[in-house]
């Protein structure tokens, strides 16, 4: 399964994902950047990603075979394969309600430590 296309919505806060095979999937920015690729490889600390509810994508650039870099507004970029956008899609409702739990029992929050204002 290929990717077609991306369509950033920056006012819904989501990325729109369109598959050569006729599949279309939404996904938002936080979930992408709570499951960053960076933050599932094996660390001493399995640190989990907390304040990213206001985080917005950017940009995304192609690789070509390595993938997609998504750069955020918190300075965070990662190459995403198109397995692992299409495995996101897949296990979005299941990994998503896992997050929601774990931050829940670490005491932590989605919301932002301060809210930046622009002039």
């Amino acid at each position: 399964m290929n990717i077609q296309s991306f369509l950033i919505n920056a006012n819904k806060k989501n990325i729109t994902i369109d598959f050569n095979n006729g599949e279309v999937a939404c996904l938002p920015f936080e979930y992408l950047r709570v499951f960053t690729p960076t933050a599932n490889k094996p660390t001493k600390q399995n640190s989990l990603v907390t304040h990213k509810k206001d985080v917005v994508l950017t940009t995304i650039e192609n690789l070509g075979k390595h993938g997609y870099r998504f750069i955020f507004n918190d300075q965070h970029n990662a190459i995403y394969s198109t397995e692992y956008i299409a495995l996101l899609v897949q296990e979005h409702d299941t990994r998503w309600q896992h997050y929601l739990t774990n931050l829940k029992a670490s005491g932590h929050s989605r919301e932002a430590m301060i809210n930046i204002t622009q002039l």
